[in-house]
């Protein structure tokens, strides 16, 4: 286990105006990154953003550390995480930095970095960091300071990027398609990327103004996208959260599609085009439902830890392609090097188009069981999973279950909440479960 001090499971994470949230903290952040990163020669760092008001004091700290370290930032302007991934790499940088709280409300900040690959930082490189954030901090010769620029056409590469993950011969002539982007970062590429590639595009959240970022719209609420879709007959809705690595999606029906469907859309189809290489990943979050209907086609499949520093772990540990977390991070890793909802959506609006299929159809051959998730706030100075009261009661919800349902408790990787999980084949009956696991959590 980790002992990292600042890094959570994705990045630096908090409120603005909180440590480690604050400039003065991110501007110290930006001179220890710079220490450790300035290896490879190219001395530049790509900066980009989603669209929250916040962004603009934590990119000037971030590049005035960056500065002082010797290296020049190259700003994007607002950017989905998955396109700083690929600029990272096409540009050759020394690395790239995110700045964004993905699918929190706008109070919220983070920085995350990506490797010169386009990948998570390695846990030694982001523990190097924080060691150097407890030296003074110190300033390069006048003639070494990093200079700041901006990359203009940053958007345009990107869109073409992701329609290359569209087969050529296929086109989205025809259909109608609802977005909803969340007021976050894929507001100016999503709704261009599908009209380009030949779709009618209805484009909802797309006017970001620095506080309206996941704010009843996006991956985390759908409703105004079902409402929207089922308003103006669209054939499929798509909805990316803030920072544009995840992807819900709607059918025409209205009915929400999550990453645990849509992964196994994306798997079918790959097994079908004979692209498909090994098995799939999923967490310990996906519905068993998936792990079935994945095993009536043969496919394997493997969980990893909530998580999609953990699902590239281990498709990266099994040689394997393709895996998702049910909250629509779907890792195509024959496509790109990190969770990407643009990229994701597109290859289930393929198999819509190659087998002239509805979203309602592809998903028929998948039943989602029930699945109840309560998350509970807790004060962080005991820890409840320790409780024997709630493994008493967890005991006992596990034998009512008789092995056709599944519990799981685990504690938020970003916020102080324990999430309690409960899956079986009655709705009421988990429903009723998961409550009583929850009520003993908060009772701890």
């Amino acid at each position: 286990m980790s002992n990292r001090k600042y890094f959570g499971t994705d990045g630096i994470r908090g409120k603005v105006g909180e440590i480690p949230i604050t400039p003065d903290f991110v501007l110290k952040l930006g001179w220890a990154a710079g220490k450790v990163l300035a290896r490879h020669g190219s001395k530049k760092i790509i900066i980009g953003k989603d669209t929250r008001i916040s962004g603009y004091m934590l990119e000037s700290a971030l590049e005035a550390g960056l500065a002082a370290a010797g290296l020049s930032a190259a700003f994007t302007g607002p950017m989905p995480t998955p396109a700083i991934a690929y600029l990272t790499r096409t540009f050759r940088a020394e690395a790239g930095i995110v700045i964004s709280a993905s699918h929190n409300p706008f109070e919220d900040n983070g920085i995350k970095f990506f490797s010169s690959e386009g990948t998570k930082l390695p846990d030694e490189v982001e523990e190097a960091i924080e060691l150097e954030m407890d030296k003074p901090l110190t300033c390069v010769e006048s003639a070494e300071l990093g200079r700041a620029s901006r990359i203009v056409d940053a958007a345009g590469r990107y869109i073409e990027f992701c329609k290359g993950t569209f087969p050529s011969e296929l086109n989205l002539n025809g259909l109608k398609i609802v977005v909803d982007c969340a007021n976050g970062a894929t507001y100016h590429i999503a709704p261009n990327v599908l009209r380009e590639l030949g779709a009618t595009v209805i484009s909802l959240g797309v006017q970001p103004d620095g506080v309206n970022i996941n704010k009843e719209c996006g991956a985390t609420d759908v409703r105004a996208l079902q409402q929207r879709v089922i308003e103006t007959k669209a054939d499929v809705g798509l909805a990316f959260d803030g920072d544009g690595d995840r992807v819900i999606m709607v059918d025409h029906l209205g009915n929400k599609v999550d990453g645990d469907q849509i992964l196994y859309i994306i798997a079918r189809e790959g097994l079908r085009q004979g692209q498909l290489r090994g098995g799939v990943v999923g967490t310990l979050m996906s519905n068993m439902g998936l792990e079935l209907a994945l095993k009536q086609l043969g496919i394997p499949f493997a969980r990893a830890k909530v998580g999609d520093r953990y699902v590239l772990e281990k498709l990266q540990e099994k040689g394997w392609r393709l895996g998702a977390e049910n909250s629509g991070h779907v890792i195509l890793l024959d496509k790109t090097t990190t969770g990407d909802g643009i990229v994701a959506g597109l290859q289930v609006l393929t198999a819509m188009a190659r087998n002239h299929m509805t979203l309602h159809d592809l998903c028929s051959g998948m039943k989602l069981l029930p699945q109840i998730l309560v998350n509970v706030r807790f004060s962080g100075d005991t820890d409840p999973l320790e409780s024997a009261e709630v493994k008493t009661v967890t005991a006992e919800v596990e034998k009512a279950l008789a092995g056709r349902g599944r519990v799981l408790l685990r504690k938020s990787g970003t916020e102080p909440l324990i999430r309690v999980m409960v899956e079986g084949e009655d709705e009421t009956q988990v429903t009723a479960l998961a409550h009583r696991i929850a009520d003993a959590v908060k009772a701890a």
